[in-house]
């Protein structure tokens, strides 16, 4: 008989496992799932995961794209470790994503063509507010009426949705564009694109504002009061409150941080690798960012390494699509098997397995 057994205390080695076995467990069904697709396994994960970086014909380009796809990753992942730390559940990053992207997209859009050095800089504060007011709303219907911010922010990402599109296709419509959807292409409009600041690199504004987040939130939960407050809170919420940590403050500290954080993101998309505003602007990496955080155990320098992980699968996925064939579901629902396998192992940290039948009391 199988059965768990609480540890006193977390396993410090198994917390640090769990996400290396969860990457091999995924690579096993992944295998199996392209496996039953027709698929090569062997030759499909070595095209998601080796081909990427050192495939002489595809490397000098993957290479780059590795930092374009983990800069928006990493960045939104810090901002939601924060609240998931203090047990604040902000799910609706995707929204405050999207929501960046047009407040910053609509100043350069209304000050066109203007040509000045603090256009960009201006976006940028833009971008980082049009998150933060989308987070406010759940913050708010939190503090002020306990409702669910699960709930609120998830279903704030389908309402985020549909103003992109409204923008899309009236405001923000481009006057030059021939009658289609879509803004015009910010990547052309100088003062306000976000270029490579090392050429054949991918190293944009976007991955250096990651970087520094991942920097900042570190120095923040180990030398800053606020970073002790979050841990305490997460770790017991009644002694929070008895050690005086504001539970109200807390959740829009939370929820603002993660919000003003996606919403650089989805400035620095905007504005350089996705350059226009359009239907399909958002690509899902507010709802990755959840994977990449926990993937990453919550950790500052762990989410990096897990946002670069989860960027290669991104680029080996479109490999993988181009090169066998393989259906973009599958490869969503090989980089979803990486939070459910998370998930499973992660009991393996907080309990021991036993054989045998439970001795008597």
């Amino acid at each position: 008989m199988i059965r768990l057994e609480k540890r006193p205390q977390p396993s410090r080695a198994w917390t640090v496992a769990t996400p290396l076995l969860a990457v091999a467990l995924t690579m096993v069904a992944g295998g199996l799932m392209f496996a039953l697709l027709g698929k090569d396994p062997v030759v499909a994960i070595r095209t998601i995961f080796w081909d990427p970086l050192f495939h002489e014909q595809f490397a000098s380009y993957s290479r780059p794209q590795l930092l374009v796809k983990a800069g928006p990753l990493i960045l939104i992942a810090i901002g939601l470790s924060l609240g998931f730390r203090a047990g604040i559940w902000n799910i609706g990053a995707e929204g405050q994503y999207i929501m960046g992207a047009l407040a910053g997209a609509g100043v350069a859009l209304a000050l066109y063509p203007l040509d000045a050095w603090f256009l960009f800089p201006l976006m940028v504060v833009a971008g980082a507010l049009g998150g933060w007011a989308w987070a406010m709303i759940p913050a708010i219907l939190k503090t002020r009426f306990r409702t669910n911010e699960i709930l609120v922010s998830l279903l704030l990402v389908y309402v985020a949705e549909q103003v992109l599109a409204s923008m899309a296709l009236g405001l923000m419509k481009n006057p030059e564009g021939g009658g289609f959807p879509g803004s015009r292409n910010l990547q052309h409009y100088p003062a306000a694109a976000n270029t490579e600041l090392i050429a054949g690199t991918g190293m944009h504004w976007g991955v250096a504002a990651a970087f520094i987040a991942v920097i900042a939130v570190y120095v923040l939960l180990t030398r800053h009061i606020l970073g002790f407050q979050i841990r305490l809170a997460g770790q017991s919420p009644r002694a929070a409150r008895f050690a005086g940590v504001n539970p109200n403050a807390l959740v829009v500290i939370c929820l603002g941080l993660s919000g003003a954080l996606a919403g650089l993101a989805g400035l620095f998309e905007v504005a350089g690798p996705g350059g226009r505003i359009n239907i399909g602007f958002n690509q899902g990496y507010g709802f990755t960012a959840i994977i990449v955080a926990f993937l990453g155990r919550l950790h500052p320098v762990g989410i990096l390494l897990a946002g670069l992980l989860m960027a290669l699968t991104y680029i080996g996925g479109e490999l993988a699509q181009f090169m066998l064939g393989i259906p973009s579901a599958a490869i969503q629902a090989f980089q979803g098997m990486l939070l459910f396998f998370l998930l499973g192992v992660d009991v393996l940290s907080n309990y021991h397995i036993r054989l045998g039948r439970r001795r008597a009391a």
